[in-house]
C-alpha cells in the first residue's frame, strides 16, 4: 500500500476563507477539489503540500447560471456538467469534454477547475518515487535533466486537460481569486508552454468560475485520441467552433489542439483560413494540413509521436466535419471508442 504523506486538512466554508488560508501557508498548500489527479501524486511523492484546503464545502463554486452565456462554478464536478442539457445544447465541446474524462466514477468525484489546472504528465514523471529515484528523478521532481530531450532548458511534459481546448475553443474566461483581489483572463492565458510552471495562476490564487459568452450561431466539438475508450488520458485533443452565417460561410471560427505540448495549442492560421468559406472538404483539408504544422509532440507518452502527429490530420478532419453537420457517430465509436450523441448547437 502506497500511503500519503502526512498534511494538515483545513475545510473552509466560503472562497474568502479559502483564499485567507492559501495566503498564509506562503505557498505551501494546495488546493483539493475532487482529488483524482492531486492524491495519488501525493502518494507518489510528486507533490507534497504541508496543507490541503478542501473545497468541497464552498457552495459558491458549485453554482450555474445561464443567461447570455454561462457562468460555471469551478467547483461543479464533470458528471454535473454531462447532466446538464444546456451546456450540452450551448457549449457542446465542453459538454463533449467532460463526457470522455476518465470514468463515470472519477467524473463524479473530479471538478471542472481541477481538469483545467490538471497537472502535466510525462512517462518519465508519473511514476513510483523509488522509480524515479533510480534514474536520478526528473527536472520536474526532484533533478535537473528533462529525459526527453536531456538538452533541453524546459520541462516538456504534456499538458492533459480535455476541458481546456474545448472552453479557449469556446472563448471562455476565468476568474481567479486570491486575498488581495480578484482578476479575470481569457482561459488560453491559463497556461504556459513550460511543462513545470505550466499555469498562470498564482499559488494564492482559487479558480474560482468559468465564464462562457453567448454563443447563438455557433457550432462545437471535441473530439480525443486515447487507447482506451475510458479512463485514459488524451494523446491528442481536438477542439473546434465556427460561427456560420445562413449560406453556411464561416464567419468566426476556433481551432485548438491539446495533449501535444506542455499547454493547449491554437491553430490561429488553420481556423482563419477557414474565415469566408462553407466547410467543403478543400476548405477542411487545408485547414487539417495547417494544424498538423504547429501539432509537436514529444516522446512522452502513449504512442508513437510521429503516429501522433500524422493522424492530427484526421482528428481535425474529423471535428470540422462533425461543425459542418455531418453524422460522425460511426467514426467516433471507432477511433474514440466511445459513443457519443451527434453534434448540437
Amino acid at each position: 500500500m502506497i500511503r500519503l504523506p502526512r498534511f494538515e486538512y483545513r475545510s473552509p466554508r466560503t472562497i474568502a476563507e479559502a483564499a485567507d488560508l492559501l495566503s498564509g501557508a506562503r505557498g505551501d498548500a494546495m488546493l483539493l477539489a475532487g482529488g483524482t489527479d492531486l492524491v495519488p501524486n501525493m502518494k507518489r511523492l510528486q507533490q507534497t503540500p504541508r496543507m490541503l484546503i478542501a473545497l468541497q464545502e464552498i457552495r459558491e463554486l458549485k453554482q450555474h447560471t445561464n443567461g447570455r452565456g454561462h457562468a460555471i462554478g469551478a467547483g461543479l464536478t464533470l458528471s454535473a456538467l454531462v447532466r446538464d442539457d444546456s451546456l450540452r445544447r450551448d457549449c457542446t465541446a465542453l459538454w463533449q469534454a467532460a463526457a470522455q474524462v476518465a470514468t463515470p466514477h472519477l467524473r463524479a468525484m473530479g471538478t471542472l477547475g481541477g481538469n483545467l489546472c490538471l497537472d502535466t504528465r510525462c512517462n518519465y514523471y508519473d511514476q513510483s518515487y523509488e522509480w524515479r529515484k533510480a534514474i536520478g528523478y526528473c527536472m520536474k521532481k526532484d533533478g535537473d535533466r528533462c529525459w526527453v530531450a536531456t538538452s533541453s532548458p524546459t520541462c516538456l511534459a504534456v499538458s492533459s486537460t480535455d476541458t481546456a481546448p474545448a472552453l479557449i475553443a469556446l472563448g471562455a474566461s476565468v476568474t481567479l481569486v486570491s486575498s488581495a483581489g480578484t482578476r479575470e483572463l481569457a482561459i488560453g492565458d491559463l497556461y504556459r508552454n513550460d511543462g513545470m510552471a505550466y499555469l498562470t495562476r498564482r499559488p494564492d490564487e482559487i479558480l474560482t468560475r468559468v465564464q462562457v459568452p453567448d454563443l447563438t450561431a455557433w457550432r462545437s466539438t471535441y473530439w480525443k485520441l486515447r487507447r482506451r475508450g475510458s479512463f485514459d488520458f488524451p494523446v491528442l485533443g481536438v477542439a473546434a467552433a465556427a460561427r456560420l452565417d445562413r449560406a453556411g460561410a464561416v464567419v468566426d471560427a476556433r481551432l485548438v489542439l491539446g495533449a501535444v505540448s506542455s499547454r493547449p495549442i491554437v491553430a490561429d492560421k488553420a481556423a482563419a483560413s477557414l474565415v469566408g468559406k462553407a466547410l467543403t472538404d478543400d476548405a477542411i483539408a487545408e485547414a487539417a494540413d495547417l494544424a498538423f504544422v504547429v501539432a509537436k509532440p514529444m516522446d512522452n507518452t502513449d504512442f508513437a509521436l510521429v503516429w501522433r502527429k500524422r493522424v492530427t490530420r484526421d482528428f481535425v478532419t474529423y471535428a470540422l466535419r462533425e461543425v459542418r453537420g455531418d453524422d460522425m457517430r460511426a467514426t467516433r465509436t471507432r477511433t474514440a471508442r466511445q459513443a457519443l450523441d451527434g453534434l448540437s448547437r
